[in-house]
């Protein structure tokens, strides 16, 4: 579901700090949402640089993802701000200096105030599901669709929260510009603040006549399906992000997002160690003193192995690439099938004789066995 971090910025993991910083700003300079108003999939496209850049330019968050990948961060990615909700607001107070100058994107783009959040409202909450894979879905990947009920945006008036475009006046606190100036008188002189107009709450209007289906919310109580992208090589307890697929906004303010936790449901033959798989073969005494050839479960199917005569018990056989694939993509694990040799119990009176009489043979003897496979090192030193 998350792309690599490099392949996001366009460079590779040798690049300095400043190469980093440069493709992110060409990116940001690209996507921003004041080069393309209304534009959600550069706006996606602009948020999923921020997060990129905010891993690759730290020096600790960059040395965790180059050895764990998305799943050093719980799999959600982001550093931790991205995948638990970093919006569009965290994205300028963070990154804001990165054009330089002091005025960050503002200044840049030769706004005197931050245009992207004037006239958006409240952003939405983020939403947090459980999807239950099994291995087979584990190893390859899945699509799930899941039914949430959530806030959606209000199909009337499609999150504006007013009737129709006329229902506004510009707010007369702020005169349109979302922000109140307040200037006190200090020992050091007059100091000047700027905070959220609180008759608008930032929007710059006021609706005169609000959406009769939302009540001038923008946004519904409803149902909606979600469909889920599950990449191969995910595990139990990490967690992944969809970006916008959460709560919508109060009057046209940014969707959270949905937060996917991965619950692995247990194999009923197979047990998973990292990106290999352990499957416990029982034979018994004939079959691995004689030799044999066997079918064992395995991710999607069966496959066949062969029992050399002689085998022992503890011996394991490695079924290359038939384990889970890395998440980040980078090789595939195996299969191991350990040979545990079953001991029968409640023999028949005739099965106990043949027994008895094996009990005494010398190839039955395990000292003797031992005596016998010494190696010269063995036999050198005892």
């Amino acid at each position: 579901m998350k792309r690599d971090y490099y392949e996001i910025l366009g460079v590779n993991k040798t690049a300095s700090a400043e190469e980093i910083k440069k493709a992110y700003r060409k990116l940001a300079v690209q996507y921003h949402p004041d080069k393309n108003p209304g534009d959600k999939a550069a706006e996606e496209k602009f948020k999923e640089a921020a997060e990129a850049y905010d891993v690759l330019s730290n020096a600790d968050k960059k040395a965790k993802y180059d050895r764990f990948g998305h799943q050093a961060f719980g799999g959600g990615g982001g550093g931790g701000n991205y995948g638990g909700g970093m919006n569009m607001e965290d994205i300028f107070s963070q990154f804001g200096d990165i054009f330089g100058g002091g005025g960050g994107f503002e200044s840049f783009f030769g706004g005197g105030g931050r245009r992207t959040e004037r006239g958006k409202g409240q952003r939405g909450s983020n939403l947090r599901v459980k999807v239950k894979l099994d291995l087979k879905e584990v190893a390859n990947g899945a699509n799930k669709k899941i039914k949430l009920k959530k806030y959606v945006t209000c199909d009337s008036c499609h999150g504006s929260g007013a009737k129709d475009s006329s229902s506004y006046q510009t707010c007369g606190t702020c005169n349109g510009s979302g922000a109140v100036r307040k200037v006190t008188q200090t020992f050091l002189g007059q100091m000047a603040t700027t905070s959220t107009c609180p008759t608008c709450h930032g929007e710059g209007k006021i609706i005169t006549n609000k959406c009769t289906k939302c009540k001038g919310e923008g946004r519904m109580y409803d149902e909606e399906t979600i469909s889920i992208d599950v990449p191969a090589g995910v595990s139990d307890g990490i967690q992944l992000s969809m970006s916008g697929k959460g709560n919508a906004g109060i009057r046209g303010g940014y969707a959270g997002d949905l937060l996917i936790g991965i619950e692995e449901v247990p194999h009923p033959d197979l047990k998973r160690i990292e990106n290999n798989v352990i499957y416990n073969l029982y034979l018994n005494i004939a079959d691995v003193a004689l030799g044999t050839q066997v079918e064992v479960p395995t991710i999607d199917g069966q496959a066949r192995i062969k029992i050399p005569k002689g085998t022992q018990s503890g011996k394991l056989f490695r079924l290359q690439g038939k384990g889970i694939p890395s998440l980040n993509g980078y090789g595939k694990g195996d299969q191991i099938v350990e040979v545990k040799v079953f001991t029968p119990v409640d023999l028949t009176s005739e099965e106990t004789a043949l027994l008895e009489k094996l009990r005494s043979s010398r190839n039955f003897n395990p000292d003797a066995q031992k005596e016998k496979n010494k190696g010269f090192f063995d036999k050198l030193f005892n």
